[in-house]
């Protein structure tokens, strides 16, 4: 095994990548928190025993000297003169536990840790914001993210000088140790302290820079969403459902956005195409391992591409969003499919995520007994010792046990195979394969459910994050008002109700400002823009749902407030944290969904959907605000805003004058290097597609990624070898646009003549071709690559484009 130590003449390099294993990460998705006993029962106890997060608690009995983030924390550092280090998680994540385990628990280790920095765990369900920021300079710096998050602070600023995620007890697989890691951030800051802190700014600049927001405006068109709609039908795996391939996500936010484009489609090729991509990924999804069949409910994501192997944790925002999203199908399609889809989704959350009070927790662990989805693993035998022999048999055909193993923990590889249950098709397909009457079928389904249940609820359960956080509860009651709207399910609508009774008692200041976090009887952390902004749309639901006025006057109070505290009357949006957080060393704005959506986006939905139930224009200029807030986002990648887009096509027959203003010089926009360039009647002339929406290099095996081009009539582009006496125009290539250490370049097509102008050669209608990435030397910020181009008519060019491809490169170290 190839050796590594970090010296203090090398720290400066690496923190910029320059090192085979620089990127110190794993990418992790989430798993369980443990429960703390007794304090008598452990050698150790620190500051954390004091908090009420479930995975801040987690670590309260670790050798380390763990401080939560705060200024009693950073006061200690700066009278120590030490770095700080942070370590960010959350209770259902996986490689958090065996970091702890490996490093956390060790009192070698920790006795490293606590003689040369101030070590600070944020867990970070309760502070996105923290986590948000440091997440920006980890990317920055490495090229990746993922949890846990580790984090090297220079004591007065907080700014962060070195960045990783996880670290091994031992070196392995390009990564140095933990301890190896400790040493050299401890030594670079005794002696090379003035360049750490060079540094330091240098991060934190880069980290301002990408965040930042100007106060100009990017046209937002039509043209957009259509873009957005047409990269998500590019996109579609129409063999196994979803986008993309291994691991496989839920994507809400994209169906949500076809839902509504489905119903303003202007052809039906069009629609066909949107209805194959929505009833391909939930019919999938649904007969899938990533849906639990017996007990309701949705995994986090996809191991694999087909949707049978799970992450196993729960989260509750995956659920939430699930639900609405099958709802809202239920009713397009008329399927009843869906509808159980969503009614079994939301009995789960009902069931297993409810606090005694209405509210709703966080997540359910993905392990029992550090064992991968132990407590909703099968075997054949397991079956049939609960269940009769021709019930079994039943059981086995219908969740494919009778086709082997699907199962073996990657952890424990040497443990037995077993099985997620899944389907093979459709109930209505799998009852006609059976000659069954599908009411039959399901009846019989769901009462072996009850009892496979009823023996799996005597297994040890996953553990239980329950904290009650607004933004997710805010997810949920909207998806209990929609759903019991949409499956006239008044009980739905009573549970949303109750939720918010138990914020309104539970979670509001005195002064009527909202707490992000309940726990244990105590409600902390001011909320964020996502909190008011989830919950303002929840209470709109409700208000649609029911006509209940006190929701409606409370959304408006909210909205009024968070109008307050997050907008600076200086910039178009709005910021995602509050202005006077002397914690941060930046005030973020996010624009992109991920797991949630973009708060933004949330409230720019929010407010359109206040204007239809008040007829009160603010509402209209405050979605307005939102999007200009989003628009250059929208410009750059509007796949990843199409929340916010899904508000501006709400928006536009709303408002068409706004909508016209939004607009703003929108060829100007998309010529600096939008989506695509606009024409003076705002066609888009060239779209831009990927067949991958990532793809790993190595330094032996390259990435190739297809592109296809969409040129529309009457235009063209220079070729990428336009021919002699051409220098004015911009001939097509690959580049990369930011980053070093990855090279790009491309098998270009060769052009066809140009009937104006003699030796012309270009391209035209649609063109295809392979770009090949490689690694080529130390990998320094994150490798964007883009394509630059130059449209024409027979009569004029336009000014040249360059598009960011929406292709994350993943570096194999």
């Amino acid at each position: 095994m190839k050796k590594h130590s970090i010296t203090a003449a090398a720290v400066i390099v690496l923190s910029f990548g320059m090192s085979d294993w620089a990127v110190g990460g794993i990418q992790v998705q989430p798993e369980g928190d443990e429960t703390v006993s007794s304090e008598s029962a452990h050698k150790f106890t620190n500051r954390l025993i004091n908090e009420t997060s479930p995975y801040l608690l987690q670590h309260a009995h670790n050798p380390v000297d763990w401080w939560p983030w705060g200024p009693e924390a950073f006061a200690e550092a700066r009278r120590r003169n030490v770095p700080i280090f942070l370590s960010i998680g959350y209770s259902t994540c996986y490689w958090c536990h065996v970091m702890e385990r490996e490093s956390f628990e060790n009192e070698t280790t920790a006795k490293l840790m606590n003689e040369n920095f101030v070590c600070i765990k944020v867990d970070r369900e309760e502070r996105p914001d923290v986590d948000d920021i440091y997440m920006a300079a980890t990317q920055i710096l490495t090229g990746r993210g993922g949890w846990p998050m580790s984090v090297f602070l220079e004591p007065e600023k907080l700014r962060p000088f070195w960045c990783g995620t996880y670290f091994p007890d031992e070196p392995r697989q390009g990564m140095p140790s933990f301890s190896q890691v400790l040493e050299g951030m401890a030594q670079a800051w005794t002696t090379q302290k003035e360049d750490v802190l060079k540094q330091a700014e240098q991060i934190a600049e880069a980290v301002r820079t990408s965040q930042a927001q100007t106060e100009d405006h990017a046209g937002i068109l039509a043209d957009h969403v259509t873009t957005a709609v047409q990269s998500l039908i590019k996109g579609y795996d129409p063999r196994n459902g979803g986008f993309g391939g291994a691991p496989k996500f839920p994507q809400p936010a994209y169906l949500r956005l076809l839902l509504n484009a489905r119903q303003v489609a202007g052809d039906e090729t069009t629609q066909d195409a949107i209805d194959q991509v929505i009833k391909g990924t939930l019919d999938k999804m649904a007969i899938g391992g990533v849906y639990d069949q017996v007990g309701g409910g949705f995994h986090r994501y996809s191991t694999d591409a087909t949707w049978t192997v799970p992450h196993f944790e729960k989260m509750l925002y995956d659920n939430a969003q699930l639900a609405t999203t099958y709802a809202l199908a239920a009713r397009a399609y008329e399927d009843p499919f869906y509808a159980r889809i969503a009614r079994r989704t939301i009995d789960y959350v009902l069931r297993e995520m409810r606090d005694p009070g209405g509210a709703f927790y966080s997540a359910q662990d993905a392990e029992v007994d550090s064992r991968e989805g132990l407590n909703y693993l099968w075997t054949k035998q397991q079956v049939e010792n609960v269940l009769e022999k021709d019930d079994a048999a039943f059981i086995n055909n219908v969740y494919n046990l009778d086709l082997g193993t699907n199962f073996r923990d990657p952890h424990h590889a040497d443990e037995p195979a077993s099985n997620v249950l899944r389907m093979s098709d459709r109930p209505d397909q799998l009852a006609a394969a059976m000659d069954m009457d599908e009411s039959a079928f399901l009846d019989r389904l769901d009462a072996l459910n009850s009892r496979l249940y009823e023996a799996r609820s005597k297994r040890k359960q996953p553990r239980l994050d329950d904290k009650v956080l607004i933004a997710w509860n805010g997810l949920m009651i909207d998806a209990l008002a929609r759903a019991g709207v949409l499956l006239d399910e008044s009980s739905y609508i009573a549970a949303a109700h109750q939720a918010v009774d138990f914020i309104q008692s539970n979670m509001v200041s005195s002064s009527g400002e909202l707490f992000r976090v309940y726990r244990a009887g105590n409600a902390k952390t001011s909320a964020y823009l996502e909190d008011y902004a989830m919950l303002i749309q929840g209470l709109v639901s409700l208000a649609r749902a029911d006509g209940d006025t006190k929701a409606l006057d409370w959304a408006r109070q909210l909205t009024a407030r968070a109008e307050a505290i997050f907008t600076d009357g200086t910039t178009p949006g709005y910021f995602d944290s509050r202005a006077d957080q002397e914690d941060l060393f930046m005030r973020t704005r996010s624009a992109y969904d991920g797991a949630i959506p973009c708060g933004q986006s949330v409230l720019a939905n929010a407010s359109v959907d206040l204007h239809e139930l008040t007829d009160d224009d603010q509402y209209l200029a405050q979605a307005g605000d939102c999007l200009q807030g989003l628009s250059h986002s929208i410009n750059t990648n509007p796949i990843g805003v199409t929340t916010g887009l899904r508000a501006f096509a709400r928006l536009v027959p709303l408002a068409p004058d706004l909508a016209i203003q939004l607009a703003g010089d929108a060829e100007a926009e998309a010529n600096d290097g939008g989506p695509g360039q606009i024409d003076d009647e705002g066609q888009v002339p060239v779209v831009v597609f990927a067949d991958l929406d990532r793809v790993v290099v190595s330094t032996q095996t390259p990435g190739i990624v297809t592109l296809s081009l969409q040129i529309a009539d009457g235009f063209h582009i220079v070729a990428a070898e336009p021919g002699d006496g051409f220098d004015s125009l911009i001939p097509m290539r690959v580049m990369l646009i930011s980053g070093q250490g990855i090279s790009v370049y491309a098998d270009y097509p060769a052009g066809t003549p140009n009937e104006a102008q003699e030796g012309l050669k270009v391209y035209t209608g649609e063109i295809q071709f392979q770009v090949v990435i490689e690694k080529t030397g130390p990998i320094q910020g994150r490798p964007i690559i883009g394509l630059r181009y130059q449209v024409c008519t027979d009569r004029e060019c336009l000014k040249p484009a360059t598009v960011e491809l929406d292709v994350a490169i993943d570096v194999d170290e």
